[in-house]
This record gives structure tokens, C-alpha cells and sequence, in this order.
């Protein structure tokens, strides 16, 4: 069964660009354009992994992970952003690993089989603050 990738992001064409190469990799991306998109298909389909952005109307990406966390702890979250910064904030709310944009695909797609291969206790881990590896990723 292809895991689902939950990718959210409101640019068109990251969406599609990213939505290709998870596809390619043998994926199931499912799309929303802002965060109260993502939780809608959150909340009625299983989902495996999110990638997401920060910078959304409606509600911004920080917000939507806090309520995504919340209802389900042990969902891995990459947060691809273009925003500046965020390396202690991510680090600070558990994400699995920061992205900066523009997006280096390889090294996206072993971010996500690494964090979909992690034991669930390590994704507690980093929830709570205890030590946990962490990917960040800059581009080249």
C-alpha cells in the first residue's frame, strides 16, 4: 500500500512539482493549498507523513501544526519553507526536519523515508524536547 503524503503549500506549482516526484516515487500525495485544507483531509483520510509550508492565507503553517500535533502525536511533519529562521522554532515544536526552499528532491525523499521509517518513540521524543535526530536542510 502507497503511504500518503500529505503536502500543503499554497503555490500551485510547488504543489504540483512535489506532488510529481512523491508520485514517481511510488507515493500517494494528497494536495490541500492552505492549512484548513490539510486538516479537513487530515481528519477524514489516513495520512502517513506531512509536508508543510508556513507562509498560507486563511491559516499559516505554524498554526495548522500545532492542531495537526495535537490530534495526532506520532504524525511526522516536514516543514519546506521559504521562510528565514525557523531552524529553533521547528526544533522547539518537534518537527521532524526543516527544508528550506527551493527544495533539493533528493534530499526530500530521504527525509521522508527516513522519518516514515522512525520508531514511534522517537517522534515522542521530539515532541516532548527530549533528544531526537533532526534533519535540516539547506539549499546548496
Amino acid at each position: 500500500m502507497k503511504k500518503k503524503i500529505l503536502l500543503v503549500d499554497d503555490d500551485s506549482s510547488v504543489r504540483e512539482s512535489i506532488a510529481r516526484a512523491l508520485s514517481y516515487e511510488g507515493f500517494h500525495p494528497l494536495t490541500a493549498a492552505d492549512g484548513e485544507e490539510a486538516l479537513r483531509l487530515a481528519a477524514s483520510d489516513s495520512v502517513d507523513l506531512v509536508l508543510l509550508d508556513l507562509n498560507m492565507p486563511r491559516k499559516n503553517g505554524w498554526d495548522t501544526f500545532e492542531r495537526l500535533t495535537a490530534k495526532h502525536p506520532l504524525l511526522p511533519v516536514i516543514i519546506v519553507t521559504a521562510r528565514a529562521n525557523q531552524l529553533f522554532t521547528a526544533l522547539a515544536a518537534g518537527a521532524g526536519a526543516l527544508i528550506e526552499k527551493p527544495v533539493d528532491f533528493i534530499q526530500l525523499l530521504e527525509t521522508i523515508r527516513s522519518l516514515l521509517n522512525e520508531p514511534a518513540e522517537a517522534r515522542l521524543a521530539r515532541l516532548t524536547g527530549r533528544t531526537a535526530q533532526f534533519r535540516h536542510i539547506t539549499p546548496a
